[in-house]
């Protein structure tokens, strides 16, 4: 039977049914509820003291649970590929003892890890429906009838679930999966799924690491980019290693072009 390509089967999907603005409704809606929330928890006047007023810890102790909760959610539900914030350190910074958003270190990372990872499922979501609506623009959606985004989709289409769950897990800049996820369809429930799955595990550790090392916490942050950097290199060396060696096969079963008109040996058939 022969395979069909990703550009195939996009053709035979046909319009996909995707409600951009639905989903950009509720966004707008959540992040509207959210704010009025903070609104209402925030001390009297609305004024919080600034770290270079009285200090981090002074400033995190006067601030109350819930609003350092709200703004932790707020401000990771905006962080995707078109508006790149950096997470970690907001994970960290709520994860402290000083910050005190749960009773004790393992009811702080469960708080932590569940808020963070619904936030950024949220704000993954938002790159998929994004995505989705530049995708129904010809002049991108030609990017699907090039080689390398038909290699790279099939690669991914081998286990889309695991590479969504560890491309999440792990502190990588530019995520290629997601891209990829929504190029082909991916349906939306499984690729939520996989978002709350790896974030969830990913600002865990870090909310742990914080919690029990303190102003060391930042030693979780790097641990995870030295484990992103190791498994890439243990994925990417074996497969270019393979690469080059077939390349290099190639050349060796590959006729010299001036053998071509070489006489015959003697007694050979002509």
């Amino acid at each position: 039977m022969k395979r069909t390509t990703p550009t195939e089967t996009a053709a035979v999907l046909g319009p996909d049914d995707v409600s951009v603005r639905h989903w950009m409704g509720f966004y707008a809606l959540f992040l509207a509820a959210l704010l009025v929330w903070l609104g209402l928890v925030l001390p009297a006047g609305g004024h919080v003291p600034l770290p270079w007023q009285q200090g981090f810890s002074a400033a995190m102790a006067a601030t109350p649970a819930v609003a350092k909760l709200l703004l932790f959610v707020i401000y990771t539900s905006l962080c995707c590929t078109f508006l790149p914030l950096p997470t970690s350190g907001i994970v960290a910074a709520v994860a402290t003892a000083d910050a005190h958003v749960a009773p004790g270190m393992w009811a702080t990372a469960l708080v932590i890890a569940t808020l963070g990872a619904t936030a950024s499922t949220i704000a993954n979501l938002n790159d998929y429906h994004l995505l989705t609506w530049m995708l129904r623009h010809r002049w991108i959606a030609g990017i699907r009838h090039t080689r390398t985004y038909e290699l790279a989709a099939r690669w991914f289409s081998r286990s889309p679930f695991l590479l969504l769950v560890a491309f999440n897990l792990l502190p990588i800049p530019v995520d290629v999966v997601r891209m990829l996820a929504t190029g082909s369809r991916y349906p939306r429930v499984p690729f939520a799924a996989a978002n709350f799955i790896g974030r969830f595990i990913r600002y865990g550790v870090i909310a742990l690491a914080t919690f029990a090392l303190g102003k060391h916490g930042w030693i979780a942050v790097v641990a995870l980019l030295g484990l992103a950097v190791a498994l890439g290199l243990a994925k990417l060396l074996p497969a270019t290693g393979r690469w080059m060696r077939r390349r290099a096969a190639g050349g060796r079963d590959r006729p010299d072009p001036g053998q071509g008109c070489a006489n015959p040996p003697a007694g050979a058939d002509v």
